[in-house]
């Protein structure tokens, strides 16, 4: 059995059409493969933020004592927050927690050689309103951190 001799002109003129297409095909969907893996990229850094953040509010209240380890941990992670997140949550972890958090740490290493009376008990109560004001921080670490750790396809 033979094809008409018109047949196979038009298969063969509309294979170039169908290898083009699947080019385009093939081309969009690297193209999105490369689009899913940079934000997955992004999704990883500006978790190992929230980790670092999170890690040190856990340890202050397990312990009650910011750990140097976990605030060079956190100082060093911040420094990325500003072009990884926005100003707004750079500025909170940079200013506001890190700054407390330091605090809180000098406060402690103060009361060693404070002997019992009332600047004793002054630092103990700024050392607990610190220590409650660093337990709220895993709702507001939440919320400002939402919007950037959302995978959306």
């Amino acid at each position: 059995m033979s094809c008409p001799p018109n047949m196979v002109t038009y298969l063969s003129a509309s294979l170039a059409p169908i290898v083009a297409g699947l080019g385009v095909l093939i081309a969009w969907r690297q193209w999105r493969t490369a689009q899913n893996k940079l934000k997955l990229d992004l999704f990883e850094r500006r978790l190992a933020i929230y980790h670092a953040a999170t890690r040190v509010v856990g340890t202050v209240q397990t312990s009650g004592k910011v750990q140097n380890e976990e605030l060079s941990s956190l100082m060093s992670s911040t420094r990325e927050a500003k072009w990884l997140l926005n100003a707004h949550v750079a500025e909170f972890l940079e200013k506001d927690l890190y700054h407390k958090l330091l605090e809180l740490q000098t406060l402690d290493m103060m009361l060693d050689g404070l002997p019992v009376g009332a600047e004793r008990a002054a630092n103990v109560q700024a050392q607990r309103v610190l220590k409650d004001w660093v337990g709220q921080q895993y709702d507001v670490l939440d919320a400002k951190f939402a919007p950037f750790l959302v995978l959306r396809h």
